[in-house]
């Protein structure tokens, strides 16, 4: 009998060992607002290693079909933990289940394959397959210590004026490519690895690429520990998602790298980004929400703690936008810092884009050698992709114009800036009011350039015990 227990328990613990019990409650002390709290997802404890299933990780031979299989192997069973051990292992894209946590070893480096072929769908889709990917799915993880790459030297475009003599050649020399717009710009394309093209242009090739790791309508999401850097598209992005959590994990791409944001929520309920670092190419810690999806697990931004993360290069610190469509609701920021980002706090929208924001709280943020502003509302934001008009003037749909931004109910906090070309920087659109009830107080901007650029027509902001100060150059 006592063997017979024994053995029950072995089991017992064997089930529930990759459960994951992380208190997160820690971090929800002394919030300005309530704001709902996270929790970890349960993974099962049945565990299998990628070797099991056929995987080498020579960074030669393709795993595609070696992580398919040990997430069926583990399916099979109600789900638990694919590890990968030390060891490159090349692969095309993985597509996680229910209940599945892929785990990486400290020295273990998933590198997704330079063939876009094998990313590309059966069925007719405006860009290819994710790196990693899930939709639809509950209890989903990726944790451990080792690097997710996504190879997006292969899919991004190159503007010349960003690199050195010395990378451009080595892009060409390395990759092919083609260069256009008078040897302004350089495209991935004619791979000398032999690898197909997959559109009949480098452009339309170009607005293919995807995200690395992406997420839709999921529940219960725990991204941990790991490294995922060089994307062809956004590097993190849980979309129409719920109970989202981000902890310490490292975000890392060239400063140049097109579209190359860091960690994006878009449309996510119930989130957390904590202990996290990010030196990227496009923004860095940003919120996004698009039309409503019905039906999804989410839809707008709202109950989302974003704490103790550290910032280097990205076009923003902390953004919202451009997309703010459903609405931000109750976001709380505290305790971070910015160092050589182009802009610090971005607040960015447009007609067509926007839309309201409630219940946003900043506060214990410290930044310096910030390019372009510490602080910085914008309604009229253009998304250009590389080799278009930087000139162009946008023209808007009479149902764009009905979706405006409306930045509101915002209190920024006890901020630090040591650096900044515009301390502080806003406006809105003539006639809608709609950039407003904005609080910045015990706060200490140095500057370059310019110490406010306040459109007192269209923006209106609170400044209480704001200390601005000219910075010598």
């Amino acid at each position: 009998m006592n063997k017979l227990l024994t053995t029950a328990a072995v089991l017992l613990m064997a089930l529930t060992a990759h459960a994951q019990t992380k208190d997160y409650s820690k971090y929800y002390q002394n919030l300005p607002t309530k704001v709902a709290q996270v929790s970890a997802p349960v993974i099962p404890g049945n565990e299998v290693s990628l070797t099991e299933v056929g995987g080498v990780g020579d960074g030669q031979t393709l795993n595609t079909e070696a992580f398919e299989n040990g997430i069926k192997k583990l399916q099979k069973v109600g789900g638990g933990r694919l590890t990968v051990p030390q060891g490159i292992w090349l692969t095309g894209p993985i597509q996680l289940k229910d209940n599945i946590e892929l785990h990486l070893d400290k020295n273990a480096i998933i590198l997704l394959s330079p063939d876009k072929s094998l990313f590309v769908s059966d069925k007719p889709a405006s860009r290819v397959f994710a790196g990693i990917r899930a939709s639809k799915r509950k209890n989903i993880a990726i944790t451990g210590q080792g690097i997710i790459d996504g190879n997006g030297d292969h899919w991004r475009p190159v503007k010349r004026q960003k690199v050195s003599d010395v990378e451009w050649n080595k892009y060409k020399k390395v990759i092919g490519g083609v260069e256009k717009d008078g040897g302004k710009l350089w495209y991935p394309w004619d791979d000398l690895g032999g690898y197909p093209n997959i559109a009949d242009t480098p452009e339309k090739q170009e607005g293919q690429r995807n995200d690395l790791v992406r997420f839709e309508n999921c529940e219960n999401v725990l991204i941990e520990g790991v490294t995922i850097q060089n994307a062809p598209r956004f590097h993190l992005h849980p979309c129409f998602s719920k109970n989202v959590i981000v902890d310490g994990v490292t975000v890392r791409c060239p400063w140049n790298a097109q579209n190359g944001d860091a960690i994006d929520f878009s449309d996510v309920n119930v989130g957390l980004i904590v202990n996290s670092t990010v030196d990227a190419g496009d923004d860095g810690l940003c919120m996004k929400s698009g039309k409503n999806r019905p039906g999804a697990p989410a839809n707008g931004c709202e109950d989302i703690l974003i704490q103790d993360n550290t910032v280097f290069h990205a076009h923003g610190g902390f953004v919202l936008g451009s997309e703010t469509v459903q609405g931000m609701r109750r976001i709380v920021v505290r305790n971070c810092r910015f160092s050589g980002t182009d802009t610090g706090l971005r607040f960015k929208s447009a007609l067509g884009r926007g839309g309201k924001t409630e219940q946003l709280f900043i506060s214990d943020i410290v930044m310096n050698d910030i390019k372009d502003e510490a602080i910085v509302f914008q309604c009229d934001y253009v998304n250009r992709q590389a080799g278009s008009d930087d000139n162009a003037v946008p023209t808007y749909t009479d149902e764009q114009k009905k979706v405006a931004p409306y930045f509101q109910d915002i209190h920024i906090n006890n901020v630090v800036c040591y650096g900044a070309g515009t301390a502080i920087k806003a406006a809105g659109i003539l006639g809608l009011d709609n950039v407003r009830d904005i609080d910045i107080q015990n706060s200490t901007f140095m500057y370059y350039d310019n110490d406010q650029q306040i459109d007192p027509k269209t923006a209106r902001l609170n400044l209480s015990n704001v200390r601005l100060l000219p910075n010598k150059k």
